[in-house]
């Protein structure tokens, strides 16, 4: 079983950078499909970006060319790059994994999750 640790959160202005890592132990993360998702107030939670255990990624059209998920193998870590942020991106950003090899980005794809950091973009 997979224990995440998400950080990097804060606060930005917009047009601005942020890397958010997830740290995983207990298991080899690579074993795991793995996903970021967020959630504002009052709004469902969202999957922003995956990555299958075979490499495959697959991203949100509202952050499609903004951010790029990756994996660190060696250090058992994910991070999401995330760049030109927006008002909107504002959220609380979790880390998930599933042993399923896929690419969903439905919050009921994920086993495993990660109690989130903060981010938010202000104008």
């Amino acid at each position: 079983q997979v224990q995440l640790v998400e950080s990097g959160g804060g606060s930005v202005q917009a047009g601005g950078s942020l890397r958010l890592s997830c740290a995983a132990s207990g298991d080899l993360f690579s074993k795991y499909s793995r996903a970021w998702f967020r959630q504002a107030p009052g709004e469902a939670r969202e999957g922003v970006a995956v990555i299958s255990r075979n490499g495959h990624t697959r991203y949100a059209n509202s952050v499609k060319d903004r951010f790029t998920i990756s994996q660190d193998n060696a250090n058992n870590t994910l991070y999401l790059q995330m760049n030109s942020l927006k008002p909107e991106d504002t959220a609380m950003y979790y880390c998930a994994a599933d042993p399923t090899n896929w690419v969903g980005l439905s919050r009921n794809d994920y086993s495993y999750w990660g109690q989130g950091t903060q981010v938010t973009v202000s104008s």
